[in-house]
């Protein structure tokens, strides 16, 4: 009876059968979305602070974080973009929701 399976080797490393397919890559992807982009306010476990959170928005994530940018601008606060979602900092939904919709996205408010 012959076992040509491999229990350990100090020298060679992980073995072909071992070794996982690489996950794929999201940088540059457009996230799947029903068509609707969504504006919620967020304030649990943010320190009492609240935040906008925007997503859904049918963009790749360099596009995602650019648009990220103006907002922030035009809003004159701070946020990020992370996930193919956008957190700005501050009750601005009114604003966001105008701009959003000015640029051609269909915009819901969600959440509290």
């Amino acid at each position: 009876m012959t076992n040509s399976r491999l229990v350990y080797s100090s020298g060679k490393g992980k073995t072909d059968s071992m070794k996982k397919e690489p996950a794929p890559s999201r940088v540059g992807r457009v996230m799947a979305s029903d068509g609707f982009v969504r504006v919620r306010r967020e304030v649990k476990g943010r320190g009492g602070g609240c935040v906008i959170v925007i997503s859904g928005v049918p963009l790749p994530a360099d596009e995602i974080r650019e648009l990220a940018g103006f907002l922030k601008k035009k809003c004159g606060t701070g946020g990020t973009a992370k996930g193919g979602v956008i957190e700005i900092q501050g009750d601005h939904r009114e604003l966001l929701t105008q701009e959003l919709s000015a640029r051609g996205y269909k915009v819901k408010l969600s959440g509290g």
